[in-house]
């Protein structure tokens, strides 16, 4: 049809709708275990599945691997996702225009917040080493970074920003059990509403890689970072919010 592209999954070759998946059954390790392993791959459209994989995780609990056909279809016209739109700048254009046109430096304060001590996140995006070979935002001479680092809580987060006079908060959270990255953005986000007034109040960015890119509104952010995000892909969003479109705080 036009304007659609219809897709199937590819494994051995092209169309033939093989996938692979794994998944954790709260069951001890035996053939009983394999079988339901095999029911639930048949009850999510896998047909045939082969469980090629099958290990004890702790007691009581199993994790498997299943290779098998399903018959679903991808519609790639129907896809929505949030597209980038900003143009990505290099570190002298950073500077230059944030230098040249809000003629101080951008405050950027990070954290991970609540019981989140996974740092590598917040790290690969402030600290001048940076990640994959990118250097991070402390490179950036026209960017004042303060990385407050693990276990942050709300309440200590907001009140750095407030000293800092923070343009941006960047939040990373790796820790998803029982959705607590969700609840600690939300947690963020009211707490930054009811304690500065819109004017007043910084650019807030999270990122992780188990966040939707689409829920930024929803969660009460203004941008939203998923796996893979590189520090050039946020510097440059900075400047697009806060300079280029003139949201920066007011002196």
């Amino acid at each position: 049809m036009t304007g659609k592209r219809i897709v199937r999954p590819y494994g051995d070759t092209t169309g033939d709708g093989m996938v692979q998946v794994s998944f954790t059954l709260p069951v001890p390790h035996d053939k009983r275990a394999e079988g339901a392993a095999v029911q639930l791959a048949n009850k999510m459209g896998i047909d045939p599945a082969l469980l090629v994989h099958a290990k004890p995780m702790g007691e009581g609990f199993t994790f498997f691997v299943v290779y098998g056909r399903v018959n679903h279809l991808v519609d790639l016209s129907a896809v929505r996702v949030v597209e980038r739109d900003y143009p990505l700048l290099s570190a002298r254009e950073v500077n230059a225009l944030v230098k040249r046109q809000l003629r101080r430096k951008l405050s950027v304060v990070g954290a991970c917040i609540g019981t989140d001590a996974h740092t590598v996140g917040i790290d690969a995006i402030l600290n001048v080493k940076g990640v994959a070979g990118e250097k991070g935002l402390e490179y950036y001479r026209e960017l004042k970074i303060t990385n407050l680092g693990a276990q942050v809580s709300v309440p200590e987060l907001v009140e750095a920003a407030r000293v800092e006079r923070a343009d941006a908060v960047l939040v990373s959270q790796v820790v998803t059990q029982r959705d607590a990255h969700l609840h600690n953005t939300r947690e963020m986000s009211a707490a930054f509403r009811e304690a500065m007034p819109v004017g007043r109040r910084p650019l807030l960015v999270v990122g992780g890689p188990r966040f939707d890119e689409s829920q930024a509104a929803e969660l009460g952010v203004d941008r939203i970072f998923g796996r893979g995000t590189t520090p050039g892909e946020v510097a440059s969003y900075l400047v697009h919010a806060l300079v280029t479109n003139k949201k920066a705080r007011v002196a």
